[in-house]
């Protein structure tokens, strides 16, 4: 795969970070559950704590809901939240102006909390 630009590597990484953590959140349910698996070493402290690990899969399930009824707000937390970029990356990654990105990051935030019960 080739990159137009840095944005849309980090972009692209932001969403992979988000499926690393939601993948070791799912095979963390499994083990506490009994399942059978390889052990894999992962930093415990990043998904570490079972109520981590069910925020994160919450957490995916409401993004995913989210990306349903609006995708870009999707792809704004997947770029701030997962890949940790600041406002103006974001704006660059998704060809957005700074300020769409802001609106979208509180819009996309209130709508997780509710979805999130917090």
């Amino acid at each position: 795969m080739t990159w137009a630009h840095r944005a849309h590597f980090l972009a692209f990484a932001s969403l992979a970070m988000r499926y690393v953590l939601v993948d070791r959140a799912r095979a963390r349910r499994t083990m506490k559950r009994g399942g059978a698996g390889d052990h894999v070493t992962f930093d415990d402290e990043v998904v570490g704590a079972d109520g981590l690990a069910a925020l994160v899969l919450d957490l995916n399930d409401a993004l995913e809901r989210l990306a349903a009824w609006d995708p870009r707000l999707a792809r704004v937390v997947d770029c701030r939240f997962f890949g940790g970029l600041t406002e103006s990356e974001t704006a660059e990654a998704l060809g957005l102006t700074v300020r769409t990105v802001q609106r979208d990051w509180v819009k996309a935030r209130i709508i997780l909390r509710r979805a999130l019960g917090a």
